[in-house]
C-alpha cells in the first residue's frame, strides 16, 4: 500500500526545486528536505502535504533492498501523515548507513526530523525521544 495520490511527489521538477531550494534537516540515517509551498497571499487554501522518497545506489546496489527500505520509509510516513501540517513539500533521503535500520527506527528518526522542521501538528522539540 503506498501513500495517497494527493500525498505523492512524483515529478523530477519538483525534486530538483526542493534539493536547490529547500531546508536540509539530518539524522544519522535519513535526511529531510522540506519546501513550503504555502504562500502567504494564498493562506485560505493550503495544498496537501506531498511526499517523496528518494534512495540512491549508494545505499545498495541491489534494488530489492532500495525498495524495501522504501516500503518501511512508506510505511512510517502513512502513520504520521494525519500528523502533518498541509503545504509542504518533503524529499527523504536515504543514507548508507540505513541499510541497519528497521521500521521502528525510520519511524523515530522521521517523527524527529519532522518536529524539527516544524512540519507535526501540535508538538514541541522537546517532547521528542
Amino acid at each position: 500500500m503506498g501513500l495517497p495520490k494527493v500525498h505523492r511527489l512524483k515529478h523530477w521538477k519538483d525534486f530538483q526545486k526542493i534539493y536547490q531550494q529547500g531546508t536540509r534537516y539530518s539524522s544519522s540515517h535519513l535526511s529531510l528536505l522540506a519546501l513550503s509551498e504555502t504562500e502567504p497571499d494564498n493562506s485560505l487554501r493550503a495544498a496537501a502535504t506531498r511526499i517523496g522518497i528518494s534512495v540512491s545506489q549508494k545505499v545498495s546496489k541491489k534494488a530489492v533492498i532500495r525498495n524495501r527500505i522504501k516500503r518501511q520509509i512508506r510505511a512510517a510516513l502513512i502513520e504520521l501523515l494525519p500528523d502533518l501540517s498541509p503545504g509542504w513539500k518533503i524529499v527523504v533521503a536515504v543514507r548508507p548507513k540505513a541499510l541497519e535500520c528497521k521500521y521502528e527506527h525510520f519511524l523515530r528518526e522521521l517523527k524527529q526530523l519532522l518536529v524539527e522542521a516544524d512540519i507535526i501538528n501540535g508538538h514541541k522539540r522537546e517532547y521528542v525521544l
